[in-house]
């Protein structure tokens, strides 16, 4: 059999769960509507009723948003390799390292726990900092779980606006990072690791092994992530019962000028995912709050979260963290006022 008949094949064990995937979501709504209002009689003009079924249904929504996506996208993350990534940047010079170190985060996304080893081999193998801290921003920020759970609960359009923010966000604070000189403030055994070798004898892994690395990340990754989508769907469905509308408008409305810095304030010190704080989001722009102030503290919790930090400073000194804090802040910020500038 030849390799391309080979992957074909292979391909084709996909098609049953995708498709049993694909008509598990569009039948989402309809099943909790039936079972609720029609089965159980529920009324759906009852507070604790309505907040139930915002929770069943966006648990439902988002898990299954969750796994399908993780699941491709690990697929696809399995054609990457540190060491490829690592080339791919170490030969670019800032600008352009920059920009292609962003777009890489978003397709090779690290989470908080492999920040550290990817920060070491960026810069042993010789990428500049700036270039490695836009990777780093990028990485988190502009994920896939995030895109994609924004396209299901708002629509392309605000998921691409997240996208190019989130990518300007990186590009300029990396390049305006690297431009200060900080390279006194990593802490000095990172330059002193020396790289590994790589193993010339471990042939392509083969799509089944692809599969199962993928099954493997949809695992571990659902299993990090479920706690904090759950209890941020309560969070949000508690919201969506029972706070008035006008609570939030007084406190962060499109009256309040400083509403974006005071929402990038309050995410910096929280610890979520894209998939905890989302359904938060959601929950918060059905109460008239904007969408830009919102975004930009979902960019801020999932950024510059406090656990990140901590797991940094194994690497980073004090100095560059604060510098590095204050800097994405101020472009997430600034990307707060554009988004509510755009979006009205």
């Amino acid at each position: 059999m030849s390799l391309r008949a080979f992957r074909l094949n292979a391909s084709w064990k996909l098609l049953p769960a995708a498709l049993l995937w694909g008509l598990a979501l569009w039948a989402d709504r309809p099943f909790w509507d039936a079972l609720l209002w029609r089965g159980l009689r529920l009324d759906p003009g009852v507070r604790w009723a309505e907040a139930l079924h915002f929770f069943l249904y966006d648990t439902t929504k988002i898990l299954l948003l969750l796994v399908g996506i993780v699941y491709a996208v690990a697929l696809v993350r399995s054609y990457f390799s540190v060491e490829r990534t690592q080339a791919l940047l170490g030969v670019r010079r800032e600008g352009v390292g920059n920009a292609l170190a962003a777009a890489l985060g978003v397709v090779t996304p690290f989470c908080s726990c492999s920040a550290v080893p990817a920060f070491i081999g960026f810069v042993a193998a010789g990428v500049p900092l700036g270039v490695t801290l836009s990777f780093l921003i990028a990485s988190p920020m502009v994920n896939e779980v995030a895109l994609v759970l924004l396209v299901g609960l708002f629509g392309w359009k605000v998921a691409a606006l997240y996208l190019t923010a989130g990518l300007l966000v990186a590009v300029a604070a990396g390049w305006a990072l690297g431009r200060m000189g900080l390279e006194r403030w990593v802490e000095p055994f990172v330059y002193a690791i020396p790289l590994g070798e790589r193993s010339e004898g471990a042939g392509a892994p083969s799509f089944d092994e692809r599969m199962a690395f993928a099954a493997e990340e949809v695992r571990t990754i659902v299993g990090k992530v479920w706690p904090y989508l759950v209890a941020g769907i309560a969070l949000g469905a508690a919201i969506h019962g029972w706070v008035p509308e006008g609570f939030f408008l007084r406190l962060a409305g499109p009256d309040n000028p400083f509403a974006v810095f005071g929402a990038v304030l309050l995410g910096v010190p929280l610890y979520s995912s894209a998939a905890g704080v989302l359904p938060l989001v959601e929950a918060l722009h059905a109460k008239g709050l904007a969408m830009g102030t919102l975004l930009a503290f979902m960019m801020a919790v999932v950024a510059l979260s406090l656990p990140e930090m901590l797991i940094l400073r194994r690497v980073l000194k004090p100095q560059l963290i604060a510098v590095y804090v204050a800097v994405v802040a101020a472009g997430i910020i600034g990307m707060g006022y554009l988004f509510n500038a755009v979006l009205g």
